[in-house]
């Protein structure tokens, strides 16, 4: 490609950095769409390219960061691209949500607010500037008052920064706007404090329903970065890897689920929940697929159509900050883009208050799964078991006390239960604890395995 195809009310080129770059940032950040301006690329679309692309980009980051007002951090991306050979700078700009955004340098005035209209931009009126700002979001997470009271710990996220490389100072707290504007802690700092009320759920079914639950965990109540990095590494062993044979006879190792598209759905729901109901992100794990839920829906002013086509609108503009911060992010969209390489529209259920992202496992995987356990069951449980250990797997369901399981059984006796239900069943590997390391634990639980749980469906409603 030598040339572009042409600016639109959405498309800014510039052959160089100019002193109107803020303006034309202000004006995308103020219109419902947002937009993408293009430094080294002239006004016919044509490629000229850029000098010095490291040293442009912290510029031009500089200027936007220091010179627009709200601040609009987690609304902008700036990066390079390859075209032609040559290097541009590609600056993409979200809608805001705290408008108008204007010119530091003149303030909220029409000399410092600026709409972008066409191809062009104009300054906007004094009447336009009332209209957006009566109508500004009040409920961002900048504006809420934390929760919390009391003194706020962040040695968690200072960690995190500081193996990033960050030089930490004294307006640390100030940079990630931590504060509401009467200088009070807001909920951006209680989700990523050492200590918090939020907790990501994870919950993982026997089967393809939600009848049979078997584990119920919650990763939280600490810095919301190191929530993340929990389930992140739950999901790592929950996305099994299997090897897949393909037609020329190659043993490829694939995984259940393409594992960057579930990091960044996961990473997605993580920052566009919206915290404010004090609901967090949920993930379940079934037979045959994993979902990841957040709570809101669609960014209000964003319809379905510019969700697939990848036009990123933060609603958490702070977290996405300080996910970038930390390279859980590379760019916005950037997310979208990898998962829906990997998969189709059809995996995301978008509704009023929800947007769940649902990934089937491989066929192939399934299909390996149900041959492997089968065999497994057929050939070295089924002439072996006992009508005891049969009758505990029938009434096995979830995650279950002995006393709980001894009960159902009507048994009285609970040495004869433990020598004559528990201990075979657990070494033909039909039932499992849920604490190995601590068998006399108070707190232990027993469940099936997933070769107890096709031997029950083998049992079907049968007593024996």
């Amino acid at each position: 490609m030598n040339k572009f195809t042409q600016e639109d009310d959405k498309t800014e080129f510039k052959a160089a950095l100019t002193d109107k770059l803020e303006k034309e940032v202000v004006a995308f950040l103020n219109t419902t769409k947002g937009g993408d301006i293009y430094i080294g690329i002239a006004d016919d679309g044509q490629v000229v390219g850029v000098e010095n692309a490291d040293q442009l980009q912290l510029i031009i980051s500089d200027k936007i960061k220091n010179n627009i007002l709200p601040t609009c951090l987690g609304f902008y991306d700036v990066y390079p691209e390859q075209h032609d050979g040559k290097t541009i700078i590609h600056i993409v700009v979200s809608r805001g949500t705290e408008k108008p955004y204007y010119l530091k340098k003149y303030g909220m005035s029409p000399a410092g607010c600026y709409l972008r209209i066409g191809t062009g931009i104009q300054q906007m009126t004094t009447n336009m500037i009332d209209n957006h700002y009566s109508t500004r979001t009040r409920d961002s997470l900048r504006n809420i008052t934390s929760p919390r009271t009391g003194k706020h710990s962040f040695a968690q996220l200072k960690i995190y920064y500081q193996e990033n490389g960050f030089q930490l100072n004294d307006s640390f707290h100030e940079n990630l706007d931590l504060y509401t504007n009467d200088g009070k802690l807001n909920y951006v700092a209680y989700l990523l404090a050492d200590e918090n009320s939020v907790s990501i759920k994870v919950a993982k079914y026997a089967g393809t329903d939600k009848c049979d639950l078997i584990e119920n965990e919650e990763y939280g109540y600490c810095s919301l970065i190191k929530a993340t990095e929990k389930v992140l590494d739950k999901l790592a062993i929950e996305n099994k890897t299997f090897t897949k044979i393909t037609g020329a006879a190659r043993r490829l190792q694939r995984n259940m689920i393409d594992k960057t598209a579930l990091r960044e759905a996961l990473i997605n729901a993580i920052v566009h929940n919206d915290y404010t109901k004090e609901v967090p992100p949920v993930v379940e794990i079934y037979a045959d697929r994993l979902t990841i839920t957040s709570y809101g829906g669609l960014v209000q002013g964003l319809s379905e159509q510019e969700f697939f086509n990848v036009r990123s609108m933060p609603r958490n503009r702070e977290l996405m900050r300080v996910f970038k911060d930390l390279e859980l992010v590379e760019q916005l969209g950037s997310g979208m883009n990898r998962i829906l390489k990997a998969y189709k529209n059809s995996i995301f259920n978008i509704s009023e208050h929800f947007l769940e992202t649902c990934f089937y496992y491989e066929k192939d995987y399934l299909e390996q799964l149900k041959n492997q356990t089968t065999m497994e069951v057929t050939t070295e449980v089924t002439t072996e078991v006992t009508t005891e250990v049969k009758k505990l797997i029938k009434i096995c369901k979830g995650e279950q006390t002995r006393n709980q399981l001894q009960q159902l059984l009507g048994l009285k006796e609970s040495e004869h239960f433990r020598k004559a239900y528990i201990k075979p069943a657990i070494e033909q590997g039909l039932l499992e604890m849920t604490i190995p390391d601590k068998p006399n634990s108070s707190k232990q639980k027993y469940r099936l395995t997933d070769k107890g749980l096709v031997f029950r469906n083998e049992l079907g409603g049968n007593d024996e």
